[in-house]
């Protein structure tokens, strides 16, 4: 067996016989979690790996935040179609492994091809509930969590599934839009990193703010 897919072969076998679906659009509500379908990857995969992004989103400045070490387990909450996976596959090296995880079948599908594609041979691609990452206690380094967490209905019972999977010294980073950011969704779902830091601490973390800022998004750290 490969020792990188251990406890996970066991884990992603469970997910892929049933995770649960997206839940139906709700009423919009003050920074209330946005409800959105990703389901066609081909088609969201136009923006979200156009290659403008790199201008914006920054994503050796988060790898360079994330402090990724060879042979870490990194966990991509809400992969969608894999634009953080390279990075975070070379920095995690052949000993690491990187969990894409989404809650689209259809991202599930499309991240599983483009590792084979891209040869990320590290990264396992799993379809996750809305409500929780399905992820084994005490077995991630790095949890990444983009343009997501505004997605995420009850955001401090997630951020203590978040907890309770990290390793000691693990971290959890949650980058979302600034209030003022010229992308991203509307200005009623986004959250200010004030909030996200006390729903990650009613979660169980210690929280702050990173110091390190990209053009559009905060980066909020958990420990």
């Amino acid at each position: 067996m490969d020792y990188r897919a251990f406890p996970f072969a066991l884990l992603l076998a469970s997910m892929a016989c049933g995770g649960s679906q997206p839940r139906e659009a709700e009423p919009a509500q003050a920074h209330g979690p946005l409800v959105h379908r990703f389901q066609s990857a081909e088609q969201w995969a136009k923006e979200f790996d156009d290659p403008s992004r790199d201008a914006w989103q920054l994503p050796q400045t988060v790898i360079d935040v994330m402090e990724i070490k060879p042979g870490m387990t990194v966990a991509d909450i809400g992969a969608g179609t894999g634009y953080f996976e390279p990075w975070l596959s070379r920095a995690a090296g052949d000993a690491g492994t990187v969990l894409a995880l989404d809650i689209e079948p259809d991202m599930v599908r499309y991240l599983k091809e483009r590792a084979s594609r891209e040869h990320l041979a590290n990264v396992r691609s799993a379809l996750v509930p809305t409500d929780d990452p399905k992820l084994p206690a005490g077995s991630i380094d790095r949890i990444l969590v983009v343009d997501t967490w505004h997605h995420i209905a009850d955001r401090e019972a997630y951020a203590a599934k978040l907890h309770s999977a990290l390793k000691p010294g693990g971290k959890v980073f949650v980058v979302d839009f600034k209030l003022d950011a010229t992308r991203g969704p509307p200005p009623h779902h986004r959250l200010p990193p004030e909030q996200v830091v006390r729903e990650l601490a009613s979660g169980g973390l210690s929280a702050e703010v990173a110091g390190k800022t990209l053009p559009e998004q905060y980066i909020v750290v958990g420990f």
